[in-house]
């Protein structure tokens, strides 16, 4: 009107989407009860060995101990709190170095267990000793060792004659989602010279990322969209 031109509106560019069209990692979700089913039947080869153990480590609220609840509760069938868990303090529940019996519906004890320890944290004098998960991968750290954040383990708190069954098969890593690309350099380094005394140990190691759903909504709502999402991505690879 009064023969000005309009400006055409710009059109907007439509927000990326939250998911890949293909998944970025295959995994097999309808195969829960056969995995059970086989880990229930799993037999040790050898009688010197009670048990393989699983040594679980991680950042304070990271959910070792929920991680650790939530296999047994698997097992069992209902809801188990074997392991303590405070999500609200900021600091660590787990105060004491304690093994973790997993059992099964009828209650008998499965061939594996877990072992729980006091959360790492960035700051030094703060959360678990680096060197009392060192003492531990190698098995000397005994049952119902009271951790002490300023002073690692001494000579009388070992397990001077450590057997098959005391020293981890396997190294657990927890890592939640919602703080992973927040960590600080002091407790990277803690949690990079843990994985090289592991290597060093040559003990398979596994990552567990929890408080997926925190991050991502659409994991939230559909937990198997966990390898489309994006953001799921963008966490693993931090």
């Amino acid at each position: 009107m009064g023969g000005s031109a309009s400006t055409p509106q710009r059109s907007q560019t439509p927000p990326p989407a939250p998911e890949f069209d293909k998944t970025w990692r295959i995994m097999p979700w309808g195969c829960k009860c056969f995995l059970e089913e086989k880990l229930r039947n799993f037999k040790l080869c050898s009688s010197d060995v009670k048990f393989v153990r699983i040594l679980v480590v991680g950042e304070v609220g990271a959910g070792m101990s929920s991680f650790i609840n939530a296999v047994n509760n698997a097992f069992q069938e209902r809801i188990t709190s074997g392991a303590l868990v405070d999500g609200r303090s900021g600091t660590s529940c787990t105060t004491i170095y304690k093994t973790h019996h997993i059992k099964g519906k009828d209650g008998s004890r499965l061939p594996f267990v877990f072992s729980d320890v006091m959360g790492l944290e960035s700051a030094d004098g703060q959360g678990v000793h680096v060197q009392d998960i060192i003492t531990a991968l190698k098995g000397f750290l005994e049952e119902g060792y009271k951790f002490n954040p300023v002073t690692p383990a001494s000579q009388k708190d070992y397990n001077k004659n450590p057997k098959t069954s005391d020293k981890p098969f396997c190294l657990v890593n927890v890592i939640a989602a919602s703080t992973v690309s927040l960590m600080e350099q002091n407790l990277i380094e803690k949690m990079n010279l843990i994985r090289g005394v592991a290597i060093e140990y040559n003990l398979p190691q596994v990552i567990i990322m929890t408080k997926v759903d925190e991050v991502c909504p659409l994991v939230k709502q559909d937990l198997r969209k966990v390898y489309t999402s994006k953001k799921i991505k963008e966490k693993v690879i931090v």
